[in-house]
């Protein structure tokens, strides 16, 4: 046996039990010096002169106490009339005598709390109130028969005081890193136990406890003890008290979550970034092999890559200069490599990027233009999707990437019906393969310049921010986990394209990147609107008297309502079919036309031309 090597392992061993018995003892210690200390600072020269007073003066109470009621019955025994004027002055002499006893009493007594015993001593007192009898008891009954456990007890006690004082008392040794950096030993060292336990309560942290903290790729992490009252959300409200007691940076980024059993919170101190020996930069190699699934970024914590839905509807916020043009770049990317985009770029630097790559759309006409065309695809792929009998589009993706999405509606704004094609878009294109992505420095949905449309940020489930200019923005930005605070996310370039996804925790992903070479290098696939199938009605006649208004090149609404219902169309529904506008459009122009008399409605609600109905 290799007895240096078992003696090592013994004290490893012990060492590494009275670590983790140090913080339960913990607790008590400090409430045990911290009651000593109180009782050493009241034992004051002027204090121990006030109780002795107090004592002389109670002890000559209690002797002319004494002698009244010796007097009084003295008085009883000479005269048997209670009224004769001996006996009453004895009375009221032994009265006033029990009242000055009294008082003197409660003064002593004030004085005892003021002037108390050292907790050593009372701890001596009380033992041997105990041991004593204990004691005794045994002696007595092990007259007959061997009988040891009151004395056990009573030693059990004692020394379950003296070891709880000497573990919580116990300074422990965090092995630290030689690769940690000062701010780091300075934080672990605050983290250890016996200096928690020892400054907690002058930050109002009392009854909260750490364990030995642990260095890990994403920071530091220590789990937290709560006492009493305390929860995790208590202790989160705490937070400015926890970063002043550990005196951490400003800008440091503390987590305060919920531990894996309860009444423990977890402490997660961002020192650094399971990311950073990681390369942001993008390559098609990123694409996972799920096509169900794109790569957003690293978690920063644990270095594990982040994947979001592909075909989901996005909304990415961020205000200027946080990379949020960059970090949308590997997004639209694997869009393009997996099938279309159609980019439309309220800003337009963008598009001079990837004007060269895909289809892009800049000026107001451009916009329109591709507004249209992307609705027409959504309401072709309905029309196909029927015809086949299928109830999800089974071809490629057309993403329509939004960027800037204020300008964007700013351009539409007073477009009623391209807003609401851009509307249906959000809310009717992902079953049909037509999926449509946001990005926006102004995550409002109110106001008169909104970065996104109230109609359309219900449907845009998947959410990711960088840092936004406050809560009103991040409630938009995350929805319901606005509590992550993306408002609060440093400024800086070391935090650019660093941001948290909804639903995912409260953990910082950093995104991938992608320069514009990268971009240039992308093949070219430009998307062009399908030819229309032969689902919707058969094509207008000729007429001989008067030409046929689609025919002869007009295009209004109008003249495609009025078109339709000469085609057959004999409900809003037919005729929204036929022309692919919204029902808001086509109900309005039925409208107008029957006012005007070119249209007529039968008894039974369908729509006729005048000249049928005549």
């Amino acid at each position: 046996m290799d007895w240096k090597q078992a003696w090592t392992t013994t004290t490893n061993t012990t060492t590494s039990a009275l670590d983790s018995l140090s913080p339960l003892c913990a607790p008590f210690a400090a409430r045990w010096d911290m009651e000593a200390d109180r009782r050493n600072k009241l034992r004051t020269p002027e204090h121990l002169k006030t109780l002795m007073a107090a004592q002389k003066e109670h002890n000559a109470a209690r002797a002319t106490l004494s002698t009244a009621k010796s007097q009084k019955l003295t008085a009883r025994a000479a005269n048997s009339n209670p009224f004769a004027a001996g006996r009453r002055a004895a009375r009221v002499a032994a009265k006033a005598a029990t009242r000055h006893e009294r008082d003197t009493r409660s003064k002593l007594r004030e004085a005892r709390v003021n002037y108390p015993t050292t907790l050593k001593t009372r701890a001596v007192q009380t033992h041997t109130a105990h041991a004593v009898p204990g004691a005794v008891a045994s002696a007595l009954m092990s007259a007959q028969e061997l009988t040891l456990w009151p004395a056990t007890t009573s030693a059990l006690l004692i020394g379950a005081n003296v070891v709880g004082l000497a573990l919580g008392r116990r300074t422990l040794r965090v092995p630290v890193d030689e690769s940690l950096s000062l701010e780091e030993r300075q934080l672990m060292e605050r983290l250890d136990p016996s200096y928690w336990v020892q400054h907690a309560p002058d930050r109002g942290l009392t009854g909260t406890v750490t364990t030995p903290p642990a260095i890990e790729p994403g920071g530091i992490r220590c789990e937290i003890r709560l006492d009493g009252t305390w929860t995790v959300k208590s202790l989160a409200d705490k937070a400015d008290s926890i970063r002043a007691l550990l005196g951490a940076r400003t800008a440091l980024r503390i987590r305060i979550t919920s531990a894996s059993r309860g009444g423990w919170a977890m402490l997660t101190l961002a020192t650094r970034s399971a990311a950073a020996h990681v390369s942001s930069l993008w390559t098609p190699d990123r694409i996972p092999a799920d096509p169900s699934v794109m790569s957003l970024g690293l978690d920063t914590e644990t270095g594990d890559e982040v994947l979001v839905p592909f075909d989901e509807r996005l909304l990415v916020s961020g205000a200027s200069g946080t990379g949020k043009s960059w970090s949308f770049r590997p997004l639209m990317a694997t869009a393009h490599l997996r099938g279309d985009v159609l980019l439309i770029d309220g800003k337009g630097e963008e598009a001079n990027i990837w004007e060269a790559v895909c289809r892009v759309a800049v000026e107001r006409d451009e916009i329109a233009t591709a507004i249209d065309d992307a609705h027409a695809e959504m309401t072709r792929r309905k029309h196909d999707m029927k015809r086949r009998g299928i109830s999800v589009w089974d071809g490629p993706q057309l993403t329509v990437p939004v960027d800037e999405g204020q300008v964007v509606l700013a351009v539409i704004a007073r477009d009623k019906d391209r807003l609401q094609r851009l509307i249906e878009l959000s809310s009717l294109g992902r079953s049909r393969g037509v999926v449509l992505w946001w990005a926006t420095q102004y995550p409002l949905t109110d106001g008169s310049a909104p970065g996104v449309h109230k109609l359309i940020a219900p449907n845009l489930l998947t959410r990711f921010s960088l840092r936004v200019a406050g809560t009103t923005q991040a409630q938009v930005a995350l929805d319901d986990c606005a509590h992550y605070a993306p408002h609060q996310i440093p400024d800086g370039r070391e935090y650019r394209g660093h941001g948290y996804l909804k639903g995912y925790g409260p953990r910082m992903l950093r995104t991938w990147t992608l320069d514009d070479a990268g971009v240039r290098s992308l093949p070219k696939s430009i998307w062009t609107p399908a030819p229309a199938t032969g689902s919707g009605p058969s094509p207008a006649p000729l007429h001989l008297v008067k030409p046929d208004p689609v025919a002869s090149g007009a295009v209004s609404n109008r003249d495609k309502v009025l078109h339709a219902v000469d085609n057959g169309a004999r409900t809003a529904k037919d005729v929204a079919d036929a022309t692919g506008l919204n029902k808001g459009t086509v109900s309005r122009e039925i409208k107008a036309l029957t006012a005007s008399g070119a249209l007529h409605r039968t008894p039974d609600g369908r729509i006729q031309t005048g000249r049928r109905a005549a």
